[in-house]
């Protein structure tokens, strides 16, 4: 199988590449930016002849002839998204275009990462991918919020205008090995703050809840929705259904750590959602998948991973 992996020098992107690289007939063709990307997660497949590495902004086109892609590129962060908001919109839509038409011309299998951000903060609990939204198209989180929906639309305008395959993924708050310890995600950030010793930050008074996936479960399912016949497409929620408060996280990682640090609260972002928490039935209906690692594995694993690498960051 031919297959291009869009931002696959990514979190998420890297550890779907490993995935596909564990079937010897598959082609892989890594395509990222490094904006975001780390070429750490990755280097060590570049001996491979199976796997190609091409540095580039999915904003430009690119012509290969593959049979399945897996768009993933765009910074998912807040603070990676909002450095520079007009990019990351038009990474969203340049970039999906450009997929959308490469899977048009040879007749590949798309699957488009779409993000649970889409639900914006969101008035209907757990979210059902027939929520329509509550998002804010005009604030900071926007130019992702929104960037994000306009890739769906253009999926979506692309099966009923030119019969192209596509599949949508809602991907939720997910963790595990290869996220980078500077990105300002939740897990990353108490993980990080806890070794160091130093004040894990909660935003707000912590109330706030989210659903954390851990990304081995993640991948399984984004394989599964390539596998789906064709019609169908979903959107597809992924992500795990257990839902935890921000300060119940801070606590829980303070104990695994047995970190002496303190929780402090700061001021809560704009548009920051208060509760997010994924309805699965979908996926499990459909792709016969669900979640099978726990918070508590996941967590001891993504603290070995970073106890494990923070010498070499506090060395580079």
């Amino acid at each position: 199988m031919r297959i291009l992996v869009t931002g696959g020098a990514g979190f998420v992107g890297s550890n779907l590449c490993a995935r596909l690289m564990e079937d010897e007939t598959n082609e892989i063709w890594c395509l990222d930016d490094l904006s975001t990307g780390r070429m750490e997660n990755i280097e060590h497949f570049l001996k491979d002849p199976r796997f190609t590495f091409l540095e580039q902004d999915v904003q430009k086109p690119v012509d290969l002839d593959v049979q399945q892609i897996y768009h993933a590129a765009c910074p998912a962060s807040p603070p990676a998204y909002q450095k520079d908001p007009v990019n990351t919109t038009k990474t969203c839509v340049l970039g999906t275009l450009n997929m959308l038409e490469l899977a048009r011309k040879y007749g590949a299998v798309l699957v488009n990462f779409s993000t649970s951000e889409v639900y914006g903060d969101p008035e209907a609990h757990p979210q059902r991918e027939d929520y329509r939204g509550n998002v804010n198209p005009t604030g900071v989180r926007s130019c992702y919020d929104e960037g994000k929906r306009c890739a769906e639309s253009l999926c979506f305008d692309y099966v009923r205008e030119y019969g192209t395959a596509v599949k949508v993924i809602r991907i939720f708050n997910t963790y595990g090995k290869n996220m980078d310890p500077e990105d300002g995600r939740v897990v990353s950030n108490f993980i990080i703050q806890a070794l160091k010793g130093e004040d894990l930050t909660v935003y707000g008074d912590g109330s706030q809840t989210r659903s954390f996936c851990h990304v081995d479960d993640l991948v399984e399912g984004i394989l599964r929705m390539m596998r789906t016949p064709r019609e169908v497409t979903g959107p597809v929620n992924l992500g795990n259904p257990g839902e935890f408060t921000v300060r119940g996280l801070a606590e829980k990682i303070l104990e695994k750590t047995g970190s002496k640090s303190r929780i402090v609260c700061l001021p809560l972002p704009a548009d920051d959602p208060v509760r997010r928490r994924p309805d699965i039935a979908k996926a499990k209906k459909l792709l016969d998948w669900e979640p099978g690692i726990s918070l508590d594995e996941g967590l001891d694993r993504t603290i070995r991973y970073f106890a494990e690498g923070l010498k070499l960051w506090q060395g580079a």
